[in-house]
């Protein structure tokens, strides 16, 4: 049984121009480049929120490189939402943090985080995302979309047509996540989903920047 939502939402709850161009970040995947420059040159490319996701480090570290991010994204505007670890999201001045199926449960994530983040949620189904939006989930992040290596948990592709029935039912944004790239990324928006959420499709590419770019064309164009 869901926990009973327990302190305000957010004064003002996240734009939904903001989830237009979700990068995910994953530092197994920037071949020894620097990840405060890849998300500079993302957010330079059109990224308009960054997720800081971080599943292997301590503590410690991760509040560290989420100090180190949030300068950058604060420096831009951006938002900064931090996976899983509310603490980290809190202790760092994250403006937000996003939780999955089996992390914290989300009466007890806005508890603890009151009207200091905004809060999203990882769904597959329908009644997942119906049931975010009862506890209080500012958005919902729906997938995987398409079938994905990157992400080890992501399960069996949901696929447009499930995306789409997510997005018709429930008010709040939806942002698509998983397999997505340029050449199904107008495929998502085309569903009413408000953004695409990405990982290897910009922060793996040679050129984060042109990357980005190309994506936020495609996705602003649909």
């Amino acid at each position: 049984m869901p926990l009973p939502v327990s302190g305000a939402r957010p004064a003002e709850t996240l734009p939904r121009k903001s989830l237009l161009l979700y990068l995910c970040t994953d530092r197994r995947l920037l071949r020894g480049r620097d990840l405060c420059e890849c998300v500079e040159q993302a957010i330079r490319g059109g990224v308009t929120l960054v997720q800081l996701r971080e599943k292997d480090a301590s503590a410690r570290s991760f509040f560290e490189l989420a100090l180190s991010v949030r300068a950058v994204t604060k420096r831009h505007g951006i938002p900064l939402v931090v996976n899983d670890r509310l603490d980290v999201a809190l202790a760092a001045g994250a403006d937000g943090a996003h939780i999955g199926q089996t992390d914290l449960p989300l009466g007890a994530a806005r508890k603890l985080a009151g009207s200091r983040l905004f809060i999203g949620v990882s769904v597959g189904t329908v009644q997942e995302a119906l049931d975010a939006e009862r506890d209080g989930a500012d958005y919902v992040g729906a997938g995987a979309v398409f079938p994905t290596d990157t992400k080890a948990d992501a399960g069996e592709a949901v696929g447009l047509e499930r995306l789409r029935a997510i997005v018709g039912a429930v008010r709040i944004p939806v942002v698509g996540i998983g397999g997505v790239n340029a050449g199904n990324a107008r495929s998502v928006v085309q569903t009413g989903a408000a953004g695409i959420a990405l990982v290897s499709g910009i922060i793996s590419q040679d050129d984060v920047e042109a990357a980005a770019q190309k994506l936020k064309e495609l996705v602003s164009g649909s």
